[in-house]
């Protein structure tokens, strides 16, 4: 659902929080952060918090099993961005009557592979017949309360770092209606289905001060989230961030997922556009993704520390702009 649309449904309908939730729907966080404390039968003082995620899809690759590992990569990614590791997991999944039973059994195999290699547990589901398949993950996450990364704490003068090329809707609309064949999806299926836990190491080595993931909103979109949360402009340079390969002219010839267009148009009152940039790149930058990497913002003196923690884990190293001051504008594209 749009961002607009959203906070429309939304308004009104929350209620006060809890004084155990430290994070919730009001900052639009790739989480929810919820502190353990006495009335959860623990010491007093505790500084341990759950984090808990759901996300689910239909397919966005024809192969059964990539499938299956993107949509837990990207349910699992959302602890990453907070700062957290991942702990359990419940599957959430829908199929048609008729759908063949093989392709589901590497569907789960996908997911539940990429769930053992986060070092979580699958610990039950839920499925149901649906009129197209729908695959994914509740999540639940932990994370010492030092280390919690939001969207809500990035200061003036953080440079801002991403781990992930971006691109990837495009890529996977062009495959649906036959502009690029499996050869060329396939490394961006793989891009998808790839953890962030090496990129959330890296982070939590250093002192960062906040964090999402690039995931459905599209990097425009998230960089918003942050920007208003934090009372601060996002300024991003569109020629410093990274595109998966390719995805470039597929853009040009008009190859992008609807998320582009929605995007750009519930977005407008709150991202300034330079004069003079490419539309293309412009549109990738409003562009929906899937299991899309991390977006740090960290304090220019440790951002050479962030780095090399990056370049150590084989991480892409990628500052594609800087925080400034509040302004009109959550986010400056230049």
């Amino acid at each position: 659902m749009p961002q607009g649309e959203l906070a429309q449904v939304l308004r009104g309908v929350l209620k006060p929080a809890d004084e155990r939730l430290i994070v919730g729907p009001s900052s639009v966080d790739d989480a929810g952060v919820v502190l353990l404390g006495e009335r959860e039968g623990l010491p007093g003082g505790s500084s341990v918090a759950l984090v808990q995620t759901v996300d689910y899809f239909p397919p966005v690759v024809d192969d059964p099993y990539l499938y299956g590992a993107i949509a837990a990569a990207n349910s699992l990614s959302d602890v990453y961005a907070m700062g957290g590791r991942a702990f359990s997991v419940l599957n959430l999944a829908g199929f048609p009557k008729d759908f063949p039973k093989d392709w589901i059994t590497e569907i789960f195999r996908g997911g539940f592979d990429k769930v053992a290699e986060s070092g979580a547990i699958v610990a039950g589901g839920h499925t149901v017949q649906s009129t197209e398949a729908q695959f994914g993950f509740a999540v639940t996450g932990i994370v010492e309360r030092s280390r919690l990364s939001t969207n809500a704490g990035a200061q003036v003068g953080d440079r801002l770092y991403l781990t992930k090329p971006i691109g990837m809707g495009t890529m996977t609309t062009s495959a649906k209606f036959g502009k690029i064949e499996w050869a060329q999806l396939e490394p961006a299926a793989r891009q998808m289905a790839m953890l962030n836990d090496r990129a959330a190491a890296a982070m939590n080595a250093v002192a960062v001060h906040a964090c999402t993931d690039i995931t459905g909103f599209g990097l425009a979109g998230h960089s918003h989230n942050i920007g208003k949360a934090s009372g601060v402009t996002l300024r991003i340079e569109l020629e410093r961030v990274p595109l998966f390969p390719g995805v470039l002219p597929l853009a040009r010839a008009g190859n992008l997922s609807g998320g582009a267009r929605r995007g750009r148009a519930g977005l407008a009152e709150f991202v300034s556009l330079a004069d003079g940039l490419d539309d293309a790149l412009t549109n990738l930058a409003f562009d929906a993704e899937t299991s899309g990497g991390l977006m740090i913002a960290v304090p220019e003196s440790v951002s050479a520390a962030l780095e090399a923690e990056l370049a150590e884990r084989d991480q892409l190293v990628a500052c594609i702009g800087e925080v400034r001051p509040g302004s009109d504008f959550t986010v400056e594209l230049v």
